[in-house]
């Protein structure tokens, strides 16, 4: 009798687990993965694969990973989004918010794992950050704190500092609240602050011609996936012009710009991981929290200082997470 109870006990917990997570040591767990980034030397697909093995997850072994790229096109993005939605992976990984809501438009259904710079609620991504209703859930790396800071970061790189200039995606979802943090900010700090909306290669060098006109001493650039792509453009015409330039990326400061301070999106990267193991082990992704950064990180890049004159104060460079000779 009690064998028989046993065996009926594991049959009815077994039903209760998700396809996958019922026969974990039988199957290969297939993630798919999706960025309209371009698939060379992906910093953020490696830290996912490196947070799955510290977690057993083994690619050849008990995992697979479907890697696909837009290479900066929206339009191939989607196709991937539908193909992707078609080859029915156990769970999606996303890269970026082009990708996030190409997956939406193509009717995904499974398990979505998201890493977003935007505001995920703003986007109707999920209900709330708390809960998120849906099956998608992640981490954003918007954070309005950290676009004060980068103000901050600027006045004290540049003493004489009166007018700084924001360049910014307004397609962006979350692009109005950092607007509105950087213009209380930049009044605290008696700054006066220009707002130049980029959303193609027109107004981009729209933008920065009228900053010329406008005589900015700087520049604030919030970080996102389009602006991201003009990094070199705004690194050369910084120099050239002796426009200091500030972003939330890492890569803002190297690829050429004189500082980045946000998020260390490799470690949000490597965190998704366990969200992936949380859901194939039974957790809904209605149910996961969207989480913040918890790792930031401060680059200087000293060649770009000197290039355009300027001297980085110690007391920055102590606390600097990465400088760039």
């Amino acid at each position: 009798m009690y064998l028989r109870r046993k065996f009926i006990f594991s049959l009815f917990t077994g039903a209760l687990l998700p396809r996958w997570a019922a026969a974990q040591q039988d199957r290969v767990l297939r993630i798919g993965w999706l960025s309209n980034a371009v698939a060379v030397n992906s910093p953020f697909l490696d830290a996912f694969r490196g947070g799955m093995r510290d977690l057993g997850y083994v690619e050849g072994r008990n995992l697979i990973i479907d890697a696909r790229w837009g290479a900066g096109s929206l339009e191939r993005t989607e196709q991937l989004a539908v193909q992707l939605v078609t080859s029915k992976p156990d769970i999606t990984v996303t890269a970026g918010g082009p990708a996030i809501h190409t997956l939406i438009r193509a009717g995904a259904t499974m398990p979505v794992v998201f890493g977003d710079s935007g505001d995920p609620v703003e986007g109707k991504v999920v209900d709330s950050l708390a809960r998120p209703g849906r099956n998608f859930t992640g981490i954003t790396f918007l954070s309005f704190d950290l676009v004060g800071k980068r103000i901050e970061m600027l006045k004290e790189v540049i003493p004489g500092l009166k007018r700084i200039a924001v360049l910014a995606n307004p397609q962006h979802p979350g692009e109005q609240g950092e607007l509105r943090a950087s213009q209380a900010v930049a009044k605290t700090l008696g700054l006066a602050l220009d707002y130049y909306p980029v959303r193609n290669d027109a107004e981009f060098d729209g933008a920065l011609a009228a900053m010329l006109k406008s005589h900015s001493q700087a520049m604030d650039v919030f970080p996102d996936a389009l602006l991201m792509r003009y990094a070199e453009k705004i690194g050369a015409f910084a120099a050239k012009n002796h426009i200091p330039a500030i972003s939330g990326w890492a890569q803002f400061a190297e690829r050429g710009n004189l500082m980045a301070y946000g998020p260390n999106l490799r470690d949000s990267y490597r965190r998704l991981a366990t969200y992936v193991d949380k859901i194939v082990k039974g957790a809904k992704p209605a149910d996961l929290p969207v989480e913040l950064p918890t790792k930031f990180e401060l680059v200087v890049n000293l060649k770009a200082a000197k290039a355009l004159g300027l001297t980085i104060p110690q007391s920055m460079l102590a606390r600097a997470d990465e400088v760039i000779q």
